[in-house]
């Protein structure tokens, strides 16, 4: 008999099921923004201003949670601002419906700056790329 210590696949799903019923959003930041894995809460601080973007940020829709081997994982439809005039550094998704509670922190790499429409390339929704997963 073979032991492997870890958490099961299950209770990762089940982790991550919590969320499916829940209204997730997703707020843009710019450069002065203080974002890390110890941000407990949607804040406004260092939150974007500007044409087409409305404090708080937006929906994220097609929520699914899905489980591929070992790894379950959350997908989501990529969001988009149309009309947009703004500069964004990152994001921040978060649970509208649990106090405001943090997801996950989101570095775009460099400043993103647009005149028209933004729409964050999402990777793709696979146990490999997915941004929220648990191994």
């Amino acid at each position: 008999m073979a032991l492997r210590q870890g958490l099961t696949t299950s209770f990762k799903h089940r982790c991550l099921s919590v969320l499916g019923g829940s209204t997730l959003m997703m707020a843009l930041y710019g450069e002065s923004a203080t974002l890390g894995p110890d941000t407990a809460t949607y804040t406004t601080d260092g939150e974007i201003e500007g044409t087409g973007y409305t404090a708080g940020g937006v929906m994220l829709t097609g929520v699914v949670i899905s489980t591929d081997g070992t790894v379950s994982y959350l997908t989501f439809d990529a969001p988009e601002w149309d009309p947009a005039g703004f500069s964004a550094r990152g994001a921040l998704i978060y649970d509208a419906t649990d106090s405001n509670s943090t997801v996950a922190v989101l570095d775009f790499g460099s400043l993103k700056t647009v005149a028209t429409r933004f729409a964050p390339a999402m990777p793709s929704a696979t146990a490999d790329a997915a941004l929220v997963r648990l191994e």
